[in-house]
């Protein structure tokens, strides 16, 4: 019995102090989803990419808002989203400790101004991600002229770039059909 009271008093504490002290985690791990709606360009690929659907995104056009939401509840804290944005504005932080007293509370949101389309007028797609693309674009452009020329179709919605492949496509046939009946006539 003495044998074994030496070796207690010798071996320490063996528990932690938590909650009075915070609990140290490994730098690997995988707590709740922080999102920064500075670096967002809301383009859903968290939401494509969540698993639980925790995150999820609704466009409201006539409004010309996309609003950004997690429910904390849901997620299973996967890391998916964060591997999946590509501006990094989601992180797997430490926290752990996601106890609340209502459930509303376990939700987070965030709204975004959608892009007007510069043919038409009509709000098509976040103008945060509008930018982004249009900027990673413009680095590739060979001069200014070519860069302006990107950000306007970046700038414009998918119904007025369908109108105006259709009348591409309608002026190469013309031109087609013309230059036959040219070779033709004698």
């Amino acid at each position: 019995m003495l044998k074994l009271l030496k070796e207690i008093l010798r071996s320490g504490e063996a528990t932690v102090q938590y909650p009075f002290a915070p609990l140290e985690v490994c730098k690997d791990f995988r707590g709740k989803p922080e999102h920064d709606a500075e670096l967002c360009i809301a383009c859903a690929a968290c939401t494509v990419a969540c698993p639980p659907n925790a995150i999820q995104m609704e466009t409201d056009t006539a409004a010309g808002t996309r609003t950004w939401s997690i429910n904390y509840g849901r997620c299973v804290f996967c890391g998916r989203c964060e591997e999946s944005c590509p501006t990094g504005a989601i992180r797997l932080s430490a926290d752990f400790e996601l106890a609340v007293g209502n459930k509303a509370d376990l939700t987070r949101k965030a709204v975004f101004t959608l892009a007007e389309c510069a043919c038409c007028g009509k709000a098509f797609a976040p103008a945060k991600e509008v930018d982004y693309v249009a900027r990673l674009l413009g680095q590739s452009a060979r001069n200014q002229e070519e860069a302006d020329r990107l950000r306007l179709t970046v700038s414009t919605c998918p119904e007025c770039k369908r109108k105006q492949d259709a009348h591409q496509v309608a002026r190469m046939e013309i031109d087609r059909q013309l230059g036959r009946q040219l070779e033709t006539t004698p």
